[in-house]
């Protein structure tokens, strides 16, 4: 079976090519910075990538037509329960409407159904960021027209938990875990026996990240939103892809930051810590939601790979249990395995409505 694997991010879209459980070919796709002027939507950004991701094919001797399956992590869609979804035509209207929210990877789900229609080949999504399986008291936010709403990056993460119950001896359903993923946004969530019961939206709650501010002082926003300085779009901008460090530091790059670290730069070690701050309170505050019953504290995500942030977080909750990093993403494979499973027949594809 060969499935072609499509994961767009921000700034880069990573494309793959499996044979069974095996990738035989996988290349980053670096784009252009989409909210420069906090004007453009990511869904300009569909043309020019989906002709990088078919050069790439093409470059390789990889024909479209020639793929059993294709494989896009999911964007923002309407609250669903874990699984392999067929990409249908009611999904597609959601993700390129943005009807849920912005978000690139809106753009895996939307260039998969195209490939898909115009090759006659399937296309689904796996897990993606819409998974809610919340409990009640979760869903309160003190407000009744802002019921909070489960977004996290539930891909890796579960693909991660699969990956340490297996280490520990067990499965994924056995332990209490808190997943911490660390990206260009950030994701907390408590899985208790495999369940995620709780999470920051990690579009616009907890921590700030690479390039969104997290959970900021509410008084003080509704003031700044009714300024007059700023429009709509700006606004959203502001909070979910020019906030963070980017605000702070002025880039995205993590990489750059860590250079930063590197010359100890005053600003950007007090920004750094800053944040760790941050992920270190929400991981203690998701301890609580486990009633303290944690099996493992699970760090991953690119910037997992930096030993700074995983020793400034580390050094703050490891008391409530042992710290296990698992740096960089899961994502891909387990995009793969999700949609082998179903061309297997071992798991029935979900659908979307």
């Amino acid at each position: 079976m060969r499935i072609l694997v499509i994961n767009p991010g921000s700034t880069s879209t990573k494309v793959a090519v499996y044979e069974g459980e095996k990738c035989v070919y996988k290349e980053v796709i670096v784009h252009r910075t989409w909210d420069a002027d906090g004007k453009q939507g990511i869904i300009s950004q569909y043309e020019e990538r989906l002709q990088a991701i078919t050069k790439v094919l093409n470059d390789h001797n990889f024909a479209v037509s020639d793929f059993d399956a294709i494989a896009a992590r999911g964007g923002l869609l309407a609250p669903l329960t874990g699984g392999t979804y067929i990409i249908n035509e009611a999904m597609y209207n959601d993700l390129y409407t943005c009807k849920y929210g912005e978000h690139a990877s809106n753009l895996g789900g939307i260039m998969a159904f195209n490939l898909g229609r115009k090759y006659n080949i399937p296309a689904y999504t796996v897990d993606p960021v819409s998974i809610d399986e919340f409990e009640d008291l979760a869903r309160f936010s003190g407000m009744p027209e802002l019921p909070r709403v489960s977004v996290a990056h539930n891909l890796n993460m579960r693909a991660v938990g699969r990956k340490v119950a297996a280490s520990l001896g067990g499965k994924f359903s056995d332990f209490n875990f808190i997943i911490v993923h660390l990206g260009s946004g950030i994701s907390v969530a408590p899985f208790r026996r495999g369940r995620m019961i709780d999470v920051n939206n990690a579009n616009n709650e907890g921590p700030f990240s690479l390039e969104r501010c997290g959970t900021l002082p509410c008084v003080s926003l509704i003031k700044l939103c009714y300024s007059g300085a700023f429009t709509l779009n700006e606004m959203l901008a502001k909070a979910t892809r020019r906030g963070g460090l980017f605000a702070y530091l002025g880039t995205k790059d993590f990489t750059q930051v860590e250079q930063m670290l590197a010359r100890n730069e005053e600003k950007a070690s007090t920004v750094v810590r800053a944040m760790c701050y941050q992920i270190a309170k929400e991981i203690g505050a998701m301890a609580t939601v486990l009633y303290g019953n944690v099996d493992r504290i699970i760090l991953t995500g690119g910037i997992a790979h930096s030993e700074y942030v995983v020793r400034e977080i580390t050094s703050r909750v490891a008391f409530i249990a042992p710290v296990v990093t698992v740096p960089g993403e899961e994502e891909m494979g387990a995009l793969a395995l999700g949609v082998l499973r179903v061309l297997r027949g071992e798991e029935q594809p979900l659908s979307y409505a």
